[in-house]
């Protein structure tokens, strides 16, 4: 069966929930009889070409930064590329898979197109990307019409949240659609990297951090990830610990804004200290980490999540009903109101370490039964080959 996927920036992944679900889907393949490809979006001219990657064919599909029309821009290239690629290896039947609702009204220009070469048109609706601070409000009415679209002209709506499949199923109800759900994975893997490890040392001295003495955040630097509620809260608190953030917030205007309002800069435990794309590295620091603060309001699974309650012993978790689906009572809870976060803080600063292992251990509890990658494979892989959507 022949899979294209449309909307995953590139792999191998850095950050990115589609890009980490692709590079994953790709790499732990079981079944001989799937092959897959994959549409990256390139920012040089020069480098369009084709690749493999863990005996994926990936096409590097280049797309000039033209704002909020990019998406759009690449979803269209990535489909006429699709088109193309069927053509010329002459491939009969499988999935085209649209991760996110970009595209919109425009999917019906392939849709027809697809089904006459064999191929049904699969869609991943993430989640609820309308609702975004970044976007304006246009580009929002766009993207909740696109959203619309994209579900009334799909065979099937991948949904990685119970909540989501409900709001699909709910807010769209007049065209019926057909939905299944399928969360995303994660892994419960200790560091390879260990306490006196040179990499290990070296960033923590160039951080001034040291183990557990800190609170973690880590994702995209974007004001529905509740930043400003995070750092406002912290710094209310009596903790004595630090707050670090990792995240991608240089040259970003939403930091100077941050820093502007809340005076973040003042208070010497809020240490912004960038991107960590190394692997073992990332593990290393959640898993030392005293809590995670997890402010994620927009979306569905979410990646940083699952890695969260399978590495970092107490989770603080905004909520709201994708994220308590997924943790449950493995984990706490914070809304935007004054006080709350900064109060549960407080509570939480004094916990022990067996009251933290307790929910340590349900985390892990929650992650084994429920987000293996192993088990989430064995799912895609037999929606891919059963042949049952009609």
């Amino acid at each position: 069966m022949n899979n294209v996927f449309i909307g995953c920036k590139g792999i191998p992944a850095n950050y990115g929930g589609f890009e980490t679900f692709t590079d994953n889907l790709v790499t732990r393949k079981k079944a001989d009889s799937i092959q897959y490809y994959v549409a990256c979006i390139s920012n040089d001219k020069n480098k369009q070409d084709e690749f493999d990657y863990n005996g994926s064919l990936c096409k590097n599909i280049f797309v000039p930064n033209i704002g909020p029309a990019k998406a759009i821009l690449y979803d269209t290239k990535s489909l006429k590329w699709a088109l193309e690629m069927i053509d010329k290896r002459a491939l009969k039947h499988g999935y085209v898979y649209i991760l996110g609702c970009t595209i919109g009204p425009l999917i019906n220009l392939f849709k027809e197109k697809f089904k006459d070469r064999g191929f049904k048109v699969l869609l991943n609706p993430d989640g609820h990307e309308w609702k975004r601070d970044k976007w304006p409000y246009p580009v929002k009415v766009y993207l909740k019409l696109s959203e619309k679209s994209m579900v009334k002209s799909a065979d099937l709506t991948i949904c990685d949240s119970l909540s989501i499949k409900s709001y699909i199923e709910n807010d769209y109800s007049q065209f019926n659609p057909k939905t299944t759900y399928i969360s995303y994975g994660s892994d419960i893997v200790d560091p390879k990297l260990n306490l006196k490890s040179e990499k290990v040392r070296t960033y923590f001295s160039s951080k001034q951090i040291h183990e557990n003495e800190y609170y973690l955040v880590v994702g995209r630097f974007v004001p529905e990830n509740n930043y400003e509620t995070i750092i406002r809260e912290f710094m209310l608190s009596n903790s004595r610990r630090d707050l670090v953030i990792i995240t991608n917030y240089k040259g970003n205007k939403f930091f100077d804004k941050l820093k502007k309002e809340t005076a973040f800069d003042k208070d010497k435990r809020i240490k912004f200290v960038g991107t960590v794309y190394d692997a073992e590295l990332l593990k290393y620091i959640r898993k030392n980490a005293f809590a995670y603060i997890h402010g994620h309001s927009v979306g569905g699974t979410n990646p940083s999540l699952l890695e969260a309650l399978g590495l970092t012993k107490l989770n603080l978790l905004y909520n709201v009903g994708f994220n308590n689906e997924v943790a449950g009572n493995s984990a706490l809870y914070w809304d935007k109101s004054d006080t709350s976060l900064s109060k549960l803080i407080n509570r939480v600063d004094n916990f022990n370490d067996e009251k933290r292992n307790d929910f340590f251990e349900k985390g892990k509890e929650v992650v084994t039964k429920r987000y293996t990658w192993d088990s989430i494979i064995n799912k895609y892989e037999e929606l891919f080959t059963d042949n049952a959507i009609s």
